[in-house]
């Protein structure tokens, strides 16, 4: 009996033991099923979705971290990368320092995927994206081929270098990644001869916005651009023509006519829209070495190598960004803010500088003159820009 009772003892816990696993395998399993629908959710209905990659248990800043040094950088070459235009190919005009291809974007928290050309073509195939915006967008249109030619590089392809709408296509694949140069977004027509800035029209830029899937949406250097770059004669806004009006007022009277478009217009069971956001200028020495009570003989990122670190970093939120999240806020289309401002502000050394085709200036005899602080060289920092864009993308 004594026996007959263990043996009951044993086979009761047993029974116990077998209820308790199979509950708490059921309850992480409703747990990953709650998880997974949730993330579901946020991707659809988030928007300023950001892809939550794990680490420690912890959640991944994507857009906050640092530059480390990463030997295996960069991806691919400026001479083997059939696109760069010369504005960006500092090392074919002479850059005599390497070290800024070499550092690679660390969030805080996790690690960014490595960017995988043959991976985004596969998982693009049949598909169109399509930046529109300033020389940033180009900037980072050529970015986004070089890093996919990389991995591909037999595969049939074709350019179109055209105004406003550039193309590059992988014919085996059926991808298309395209450039439409809007600095403004919104249209500017000739009328008497004179350019007029149409806050509130778009119709004519849109008619080219059509059959895309994945568009890159950005906007902000021009707006502050006067005398000879001013890009305009008049500004047109509610039927009457200014001369000049307060340039945050008219950027975000044009970025509102831009989202009425976006939301009259994109199916997002079709089509993903991304903004990015403003690409910050390296002018100011002011800015990144402590203010002007620092000592330094910089007057410009001329002679810059190396970015600056996050514990120094004294970055300003721009004006310009404060009018898009506003109106992205408002909007009832989910749209992607690809938030590169921080992170490319550390990147004083990543500039084209006097290292351009442009030789009409003089740059390299006034390096401190007219040098290009604006822009960024390829290889460099847009292809960051892209690692992120493909990781919101697919992860």
């Amino acid at each position: 009996m004594a026996f007959q009772s263990k043996l009951i003892s044993i086979s009761t816990s047993f029974l116990i033991l077998i209820s308790t696993i199979f509950f708490h395998f059921t309850l992480l399993s409703s747990s990953y099923m709650l998880v997974h629908h949730i993330n579901n959710n946020n991707e659809h209905n988030s928007h300023h979705r950001r892809p939550i990659l794990q680490a420690n248990q912890s959640q991944c800043s994507l857009f906050m971290g640092s530059w480390v040094h990463d030997d295996s950088y960069p991806i691919y070459q400026s001479s083997s990368c059939p696109v760069i235009d010369p504005d960006f190919n500092c090392q074919m005009y002479g850059r005599p320092d390497s070290d800024y291809l070499k550092y690679r974007w660390k969030p805080a928290n996790c690690e960014l995927p490595r960017f995988n050309g043959l991976e985004f073509l596969e998982k693009m195939k049949g598909k169109t994206v399509m930046f529109v915006g300033d020389s940033l967008g180009r900037n980072q249109w050529e970015s986004l081929i070089c890093l996919t030619w990389s991995s591909v590089p037999r595969v049939a392809t074709q350019v179109i270098r055209a105004y406003p709408l550039s193309t590059f296509k992988f014919l085996d694949y059926g991808v298309t990644l395209s450039y439409y140069k809007a600095q403004y977004l919104v249209d500017i027509d000739s009328v008497g001869g004179r350019r007029v800035l149409k806050l509130q029209e778009i119709s004519e830029n849109a008619q080219a916005w059509r059959d895309v899937d994945v568009f890159v949406f950005n906007t902000g250097h021009w707006w502050s651009h006067t005398g000879a770059t001013q890009g305009w004669d008049m500004m047109e806004s509610g039927g009457s023509l200014y001369q000049d009006m307060d340039r945050m007022v008219a950027m975000e009277t044009a970025v509102r006519t831009w989202a009425r478009w976006v939301d009259s217009n994109i199916d997002t069971t079709k089509t993903r829209v991304f903004f990015q956001s403003f690409s910050p200028t390296h002018y100011d020495p002011s800015e990144w070495n402590g203010g002007s009570g620092a000592t330094t003989t910089a007057k410009s990122c001329y002679g810059e190598t190396a970015p600056v670190s996050a514990s120094a970093f004294l970055g300003v939120y721009p004006n310009e960004m404060k009018v898009v999240d506003a109106v992205l806020r408002e909007m009832q289309t989910p749209v992607y803010m690809l938030d590169i401002t921080t992170l490319s502000a550390m990147r004083k050394d990543a500039h084209p500088s006097i290292y351009s085709g442009d030789t009409s200036t003089g740059q390299k005899a006034d390096p401190n003159g007219t040098p290009d602080c604006t822009h960024w060289c390829l290889p460099g920092l847009p292809d960051t820009w892209n690692q992120l864009f493909y990781t919101a993308l697919f992860f």
